[in-house]
């Protein structure tokens, strides 16, 4: 437990840090880009339109999506509400886990605590997700699903998904450092966890269901959909959910801190 603290004290006492470090590399990223930041919505929109054909007009033949106190919703605005989370998960916990051995040569000189890498990335690819997140919003104030007072929820599932995500990074990120093909397993992880994921498709049968709840994930998916879409408090509605979602989320910090701090010392050693 006393790893935990020790990492949990790293990111608080570092937090300007990371925020200076996050957006210095958010601007490189793009720097020598005609678009340049453009780009972050770019991809996403074609990404999107592409999913939309496929399994809205191709699979589901452009039938809607039972949502629990919202009746039918459009595949489409259904869809867009999900996909948020999947685009800022999918890219964050791929770079954040190979952030570490990627930089270990420079942050090897530097004093700052090497835990907080994986946060600068997560950090980096939240402002593109707070971007994507206000078009979304945008978006559907030219549907019928306007503004709530179930959007005030929306920066709890922020919260819950940085915590999320850097839980699991951390545990990635030392054991990527340590055994590359880790990352290969995550790349894997993240191809399979779309489809284990409410973001493209809606299990009807009972057990699938199960299994999708089991992912965290799912979680935090369902509850931007109901903070953007509305219909209820779903951290509420849902309190078992809700409390499983953060067993999951400590026990994976905690794990992560132990190998982070134990191992850290040894990591220039894998170089």
């Amino acid at each position: 437990m006393n790893s935990t603290f020790i990492v949990l004290r790293e990111q608080i006492q570092n937090f300007y840090l990371v925020r200076r470090l996050s957006t210095f590399e958010l601007r490189s990223e793009n720097r020598n880009n005609y678009l340049g930041f453009l780009w972050e919505l770019i991809n996403p929109s074609i990404q999107i339109g592409i999913y939309y054909f496929v399994f809205g007009f191709g699979i589901r033949a452009g039938r809607d999506v039972p949502m629990e106190y919202l009746g039918k919703v459009k595949f489409f605005y259904w869809m867009l509400a999900g996909i948020v989370v999947w685009f800022f998960v999918s890219q964050a916990v791929l770079l954040a886990s190979k952030s570490i051995y990627t930089r270990i040569g420079m942050i090897s000189r530097m004093s700052f605590p090497m835990s907080v890498i994986p946060s600068v990335v997560i950090a980096t690819k939240f402002y593109q997700h707070l971007l994507i997140t206000a078009l979304v919003f945008v978006i559907l104030q030219f549907t019928h699903y306007h503004v709530s007072i179930y959007l005030i929820q929306i920066p709890y599932y922020m919260f819950s998904l940085l915590a999320l995500t850097l839980s699991f990074s951390l545990i990635t990120s030392t054991l990527a450092t340590i055994v590359r093909d880790t990352q290969m397993v995550v790349q894997s992880l993240i191809r399979v966890l779309m489809y284990l994921t409410p973001i493209l498709w809606q299990p009807n049968e009972k057990i699938i269901q199960w299994v999708f709840k089991i992912n965290p994930l799912t979680y935090v998916v369902e509850g931007y959909r109901y903070s953007l879409l509305g219909g209820e408090w779903y951290f509420v509605h849902h309190a078992y959910y809700t409390l499983y979602f953060w067993i999951v989320v400590i026990v994976m910090f905690i794990m992560g801190s132990a190998l982070h701090v134990k191992f850290r010392n040894r990591f220039v050693d894998y170089l």
